[in-house]
């Protein structure tokens, strides 16, 4: 699948053909996207700050958008169990929601990064890690509760995964540089 500053979604075979039609968004750009871990669903934000989910099977939007950033959303994640949706926008919030619903489920994250530019949830889906303009990966508790932050990239830090077990964190940046750092105490790991 694919997302584009057209404000579409689009799905493709692997040989590189698309599948029907563009799935046409109405607020703006599409900016992000994540698809849910048993593939029925795609959950998208937009330059308008709003997520839509999307059918999979249909290629439309399920309900209304739901409202709560307010600038562009620029990263997304299932929780491993798919009951929660997490948002990270340039209004440098995180934000969770209930797929069921499209209802806030725990108030803002105030991260500081600036933009927030990626965040995932650990394996286990306890706990989320972010990162963003402000060069700083942090880890967060479901209920916002800050655990660790980790510096050490030169520039700002625009994607990250976790190891399979939670125990590492692996972050890549601007600065051209991929780091493994330890998600206990944020320890670089060479």
């Amino acid at each position: 699948m694919s997302a584009s500053g057209d404000g579409s979604i689009r799905q493709w075979i692997r040989d590189g053909e698309p599948v029907g039609e563009p799935w046409k968004s109405d607020g703006g750009g599409v900016a992000s996207m994540a698809v849910c871990p048993d593939q029925t669903m795609v959950v998208s934000g937009s330059a308008d700050g709003r997520l839509r989910l999307w059918d999979v099977e249909e290629g439309s939007v399920v309900g209304d958008p739901w409202e709560g950033h307010s600038a562009p959303v620029m990263c997304l994640d299932w929780s491993p169990n798919a009951r929660e949706i997490a948002s990270g926008s340039e209004d440098g919030t995180i934000r969770r929601w209930n797929p069921n619903t499209g209802r806030q489920i725990a108030p803002p994250i105030k991260t500081g990064h600036g933009w927030v530019d990626a965040v995932k949830y650990s394996p286990r889906g306890d706990k989320f890690a972010s990162c963003g303009s402000d060069r700083v990966i942090r880890v967060w508790e479901k209920d916002g509760k800050l655990l660790i932050e980790i510096k050490g990239h030169d520039y700002s830090v625009r994607s990250l995964c976790w190891s399979k077990d939670g125990a590492y964190i692996f972050s890549g940046s601007g600065d051209m540089t991929i780091r493994k750092w330890q998600s206990i105490d944020g320890k670089e790991l060479v």
